[in-house]
C-alpha cells in the first residue's frame, strides 16, 4: 500500500494575486482513530471559509490542507465506528480543527457524516453539506423556526450558497413566506427557481420594498443594521453568518430583536454533546434530495486535485459574484 497521498496545501497566508498561494504536496496517508472514517475524496466544494482561513492562518511549519465540504467513499473505519462501513458513499463538512479535504484521503468523525444522496453525482453532493448544515442550524437552531410558522423570512444575498440552501429548506419544511434579495437578473432567476416567493433588490434601500419581517438570514450585514431593524417586526429575530465590520447591535434594541450568530463548526470544534446532530441533519438532507424536495446547488464545476484548480476556486469565491457553489471533482 502506498502510504503517501497527493494533496493541495498552504504554507503561509498569501493573497490570491500571488501565483503559488496554494501548492501541490505529498503527505502521509492518515490512519483512522476509533471514531474516524477514512474517506477517499471524489469531490469538494470551495467555500468562503477556505479563503478566510487561508488569509488568517499565517506561516505553517508543515503543509496545512484546506477544504471542508466533500463527497467520497469510505475505505477504512476506526475500531469504534458503528454507523458506516467500507464502500459507503458519504458527504460531510467535517471540522476546522483537522486537516482538510483537498486531498486523496481524509479523516472525519463518523458523527459529522451523512449518507450521500443516491440521486446526485459526487460533485453535486459535495456542494451541499457545509451550506445545508449552516442553513439548517440557522433556521431551526438559532432562529427557532417551526414548521407551523407562517410569517415572513428575508434572505439577504439569496443566490449565495448558504442563502440558496436557506430558501429551499424554508420552502420545504416551513410555512414561511420567503423573500430573497438579488441585484442581477441571473441571481433573481436562480432564487425564484429555488422557491423564493418574492425577490427584491439589495442594491436599493430595503425599506421601500419590504416591511413586517419576522425572521432575517444575513450573510452580508456590514452597515445594514439600521436598515434591517427598520423593516423587521418588534420581537423578531436575525441570524448572521458573516463578520460585520464595526457591528451596530444597538440598532436592534428598541424592537427587542434577537440577534444570533451561526457557525456550523461550533459542534465539532467544541465536541458538544449533540455533535452527532450534524450527521442526522445530513441524513435528512440526503433523504430530501432523493425525494425531490431539495436540489443540487452546483453553480461552477472545476476538475482536478491540483493547486492550479483549487487556486482558481479560491479566486472565484473571493470575487463574490458566483451563483451557487463552486465544486471541484477529483
Amino acid at each position: 500500500m502506498d502510504h503517501q497521498m497527493r494533496a493541495v496545501a498552504m504554507m503561509d497566508s498569501h493573497s490570491s494575486a500571488q501565483p503559488d498561494f496554494l501548492i501541490d504536496v505529498r503527505v502521509p496517508r492518515p490512519e483512522p482513530g476509533p471514531r474516524d472514517l477514512l474517506v477517499e475524496i471524489s469531490a469538494v466544494s470551495v467555500n468562503p471559509v477556505d479563503t478566510k482561513i487561508r488569509l488568517r492562518a499565517g506561516k505553517q511549519a508543515t503543509p496545512k490542507i484546506l477544504g471542508f465540504a466533500a463527497a467520497g467513499t469510505v475505505v477504512e473505519i476506526g475500531s469504534a465506528v458503528s454507523g458506516f462501513a467500507p464502500g459507503d458513499r458519504v458527504f460531510y463538512a467535517g471540522s476546522n480543527q483537522r486537516q482538510g479535504t483537498n486531498a486523496q484521503f481524509h479523516l472525519v468523525d463518523e458523527r459529522l457524516v451523512g449518507p450521500a444522496p443516491h440521486n446526485l453525482s459526487a460533485q453535486d453532493a459535495a456542494a451541499l453539506p457545509l451550506v445545508s448544515l449552516t442553513a439548517w442550524e440557522s433556521l431551526f437552531d438559532r432562529l427557532g423556526v417551526k414548521q407551523s410558522d407562517s410569517g415572513t423570512l428575508l434572505v439577504l444575498g439569496g443566490s449565495g450558497g448558504v442563502p440558496s440552501a436557506v430558501i429551499q429548506l424554508a420552502r420545504a419544511l416551513t410555512g414561511l413566506t420567503v423573500v430573497a434579495t438579488a441585484s442581477r437578473p441571473e441571481s433573481a432567476t436562480w432564487v425564484r427557481t429555488l422557491g423564493a416567493h418574492e425577490v427584491i433588490d439589495h442594491s436599493r434601500e430595503l425599506s421601500g420594498q419590504i416591511s413586517d419581517v419576522d425572521f432575517v438570514f444575513s450573510s452580508w450585514t456590514t452597515g445594514r443594521e439600521v436598515e434591517l431593524a427598520s423593516v423587521m417586526n418588534p420581537q423578531s429575530a436575525l441570524v448572521l453568518i458573516d463578520d460585520p465590520v464595526d457591528p451596530n447591535p444597538g440598532a436592534f434594541k428598541a424592537k427587542s430583536i434577537a440577534v444570533h450568530w451561526e457557525s456550523m463548526f461550533t459542534r465539532s470544534a467544541f465536541g458538544t454533546a449533540d455533535m452527532a446532530e450534524q450527521g442526522r441533519i445530513l441524513s435528512r438532507v440526503s433523504d430530501m434530495v432523493d425525494r425531490g424536495q431539495y436540489s443540487a446547488l452546483t453553480g461552477t464545476g472545476l476538475q482536478g486535485l491540483n493547486a492550479a484548480t483549487l487556486m482558481e476556486g479560491h479566486r472565484l469565491v473571493e470575487q463574490g459574484h458566483t451563483t451557487g457553489k463552486i465544486v471541484v471533482g477529483f
